[in-house]
């Protein structure tokens, strides 16, 4: 059984784990409006992966005999001045997630919790990954934001689907 304290805060976690979800389809909708079906298509995507990380949390509560309290989110921003907005906006998300997840690993520890400790190494190294990621995405949208061609083909070019990681912890419902 995963230590009290920490299945509190990763019940929180859930939450904000749905709302990147939700802010991500925001990103999404808005390239899609801008006719952008790429960059539409990876925030489409990263929405979905975040709904995955939620339900990763889910089930190892559920592993662990915890309840789980789906926390409400806050509706995310939708409005955005540019095609650079949405991947900032994006970026500032990913390094709040980081600190996040590095506080869950800091009271997994804490509390001498090795199982809840070893559940957050995955994400641990999901989040070096997503904020590399941003911050690539961020420098290639602020060098091109008038181009947006060649922020598609960028997109294409380098964002092609990794496919499933075999580490990856165990998503309920799926």
């Amino acid at each position: 059984m995963a230590a009290p304290r920490f299945a509190q805060q990763l019940n929180a976690q859930i939450g904000n784990e749905l709302a990147a979800h939700h802010q991500y389809l925001a990103c999404a909708i808005h390239y899609d409006a801008l006719t952008m079906p790429r960059m539409a298509a990876f925030f489409y995507a990263q929405a979905l992966e975040e709904r995955g990380h939620a339900m990763m949390m889910v089930q190892y509560l559920l592993d662990t005999d915890h309840d789980v309290a789906i926390p409400a989110v806050e509706a995310p921003v939708s409005s955005f001045e540019d095609v650079v907005a949405p991947v900032a906006l994006a970026l500032d998300q990913e390094r709040r997630v980081t600190e996040q997840v590095n506080g869950l690993l800091r009271t997994a520890r804490e509390e001498g919790d090795f199982a809840s400790e070893q559940f957050m190494q995955w994400f641990i190294k999901e989040q070096v990954e997503e904020v590399a990621t941003m911050s690539d995405l961020l420098a290639v949208v602020t060098r091109n934001r008038d181009d947006i061609e060649d922020v598609e083909e960028y997109v294409a070019r380098e964002q092609r689907a990794a496919g499933e990681d075999p580490t990856a912890p165990r998503q309920a419902g799926v």
